[in-house]
Order: structure tokens, then C-alpha cells, then sequence
């Protein structure tokens, strides 16, 4: 949105970087002696700048209290907006700097674990053949952590799960590219490899490396042996450390829901063999996920294509 400048804002006084370094010093620290030392200053000096930025606005940023201070409504939402301005300041300097040296710029993006091993690096193959320069900085983590950094600014775009309690004050546009099916592996020579066909009740019987009890795996996992009047597997460890599990079934017997695309990636590598048992869950589709906010580079514009076209050739149906 492009504001007029003859506005009520743009008559007063500019926001000044320095400012938006001292909120988010602040909000850090949540101690005006701590932040002034932080930024250098002195303590009357960051007090001074702190009530003419919030004369500026009208409202309280901050609630003093005996031991600090912490951010009002107002002063999370001037902080969040004020992270998204520096970074994006300082994308802008990265960029200019890429480009005077012959380079597209910088583009960082978040993924969840299955498009991270075979969309990603198909993407990024077929974004440099356009952009050679072009350089990608890469999060693997979940969908809640990756969300809160694409909210407040850290990340250009994201691939993962659009979550219902992440309709924040940030408005968020998602494409969704492919549902995650799962499936179960063990250690190559497993036992259960001979068998032409498995069911419930034999994968049952055996231990599991498994994710925690509240994550949305674990759940739906959980219920698929409910819904045919089973109790879930009761030898269960719980953790989502991919080196710990890779390490618990190259070791044991144990078995493992994975999602089927990364199955197939470490069955090549002969590491995992996915068992012959087609189970009845799957975890929620995933997709790009963007701020409606921001401006994207032409660099993450490029590997955002790349992205699509090769989604289209992973996940045709």
C-alpha cells in the first residue's frame, strides 16, 4: 500500500532507525540499563529517545515495572513491524552489495523436512541455470517455528503447513503443492522385509521410534490404530531427531512412521527399506507459504518459479 504523503504520519517527525534498534534492544533486554549498554548509550539518553518515540505515536510501548519493563500491545506490535524494517534494510544492502559484484542477491527461504531432500535441491539446480550467482539461505525446521520467522520478517517465503492458530495480525497467502503421505521402514534385513504383506496388528507388536505425543503425527498415527478398535503401539520412543532414529533402527528392530518421499530417498541410500503395508494416515498437504506484506527480490522471485515448475514435475497429480 502506498501512503500519500501529505498524510497526518508523514507531517510528523520521521521514525528514525536508531529508534527501531532501541524498541527491539528493549524488547531483549527488557531493561532501559541493560539496552543502553547494549546500544551503547547512556541511560537518560535511551529514556529520552524511548518517551519521543512514543509521544510520536501516542501510546505507551512499554509498562514499567519494579524490575524492568515489558511491551504493551502496542509496543509488540511496533516491535514486530520494527524487525521486519531493519531486515528488510538490510536485505536491500545485501542485494545492492550481490549486484554491484555481478551476483542476483540473497534469498532466504524455510522448509520442512520432505520438499527440503528432493523439491528444494531440484529447484535451486533449475533457479541457478537462470540465476548462477543466485545465493539461497535455507531453515529446515517445523511449520510453527518457521511461520513465526517468516512473520516477523526473517524469511522470504516458506514451504510447509499453513497452521490454523498462525492467522496472526501478518496476512499470509498459501499454495499448496502435495499432500505427505506415510508410510512405515526399518533397518534393511528387518524381519518384516520377507513379508508380502503386513498389517496392523503385526506392526503393532513391535517397538517404535516415534514423534511425540501432541505433534500432529503422533495423532493421527495414534488414531489409525483406534479407529480399527487397536491400542496404539506400546513400545514407543519418542523423539524426531532424524541421526537418532536413523541410529535406533540401524541397531534394533524397531520400526518408524516416515513421511514416503524421504522413505524413498534413504531406501536408495540403502539406510531404511519401506515395509509392504499401505497405511491409512497422512499428514496435511504442505505449500509456499508468503507474506501478503512483502515485496519480494527478483531472487527469491526466481526460485520461487523454480519451485512451482518443479513441484509440477515431483507431485503431478
Amino acid at each position: 500500500m502506498i501512503v500519500h504523503p501529505d498524510s497526518d504520519w508523514f507531517r510528523q517527525p520521521r521514525l528514525k532507525t536508531r529508534q527501531l534498534l532501541l524498541l527491539i534492544a528493549i524488547d531483549e533486554e527488557r531493561n532501559i540499563h541493560r539496552a543502553a549498554d547494549l546500544l551503547s548509550m547512556t541511560q537518560p539518553a535511551v529514556s529520552k529517545q524511548l518517551k519521543e518515540l512514543e509521544d510520536l505515536l501516542g501510546v505507551t510501548l512499554f509498562a514499567r515495572q519494579s524490575r524492568g519493563v515489558t511491551p504493551t500491545l502496542y509496543g509488540e506490535t511496533m516491535i514486530r513491524h520494527a524487525r521486519m524494517a531493519l531486515t528488510n534494510l538490510s536485505d536491500a544492502h545485501q542485494e545492492i552489495t550481490a549486484l554491484k559484484a555481478g551476483q542476483v542477491g540473497q534469498v532466504n527461504v524455510g522448509s520442512i523436512m520432505t520438499p527440503s531432500i528432493t523439491l528444494l535441491p531440484a529447484a535451486i539446480e533449475k533457479a541457478r541455470l537462470h540465476a548462477p550467482m543466485l545465493r539461497v539461505g535455507i531453515e529446515v525446521e517445523s511449520s510453527k517455528l518457521l511461520l513465526d520467522k517468516l512473520q516477523r520478517g526473517g524469511l522470504d517465503f516458506m514451504i510447509g503447513r499453513l497452521l490454523q492458530q498462525s492467522n496472526q495480525s501478518t496476512p499470509l497467502d498459501y499454495e499448496e503443492l502435495a499432500v505427505e503421505p506415510i508410510c512405515v521402514v526399518a533397518r534393511a534385513g528387518h524381519p518384516l522385509c520377507k513379508e508380502k504383506q503386513l498389517s496392523l496388528e503385526q506392526i503393532a507388536q513391535y517397538g517404535w521410534v516415534l514423534s511425540p505425543p501432541g505433534t500432529i503425527l503422533r495423532h493421527k498415527f495414534d488414531m489409525m490404530f483406534h479407529r480399527i478398535g487397536l491400542e496404539p503401539p506400546a513400545s514407543v520412543i519418542d523423539t524426531t531427531e532424524t541421526l537418532l532414529i536413523t541410529k535406533l533402527l540401524q541397531g534394533s528392530d524397531f520400526l518408524h512412521a516416515f513421511p514416503r518421499e524421504l522413505a524413498h530417498y534413504y531406501e536408495q541410500m540403502n539406510v531404511f527399506s519401506i515395509l509392504p503395508i499401505d497405511l491409512p494416515c497422512r499428514m496435511d498437504a504442505f505449500g509456499i507459504i508468503t507474506r501478503r506484506d512483502h515485496l519480494l527480490s527478483p531472487g527469491a522471485i526466481t526460485l520461487l518459479q523454480a519451485i512451482r515448475s518443479s513441484a509440477a514435475e515431483l507431485y503431478p497429480h
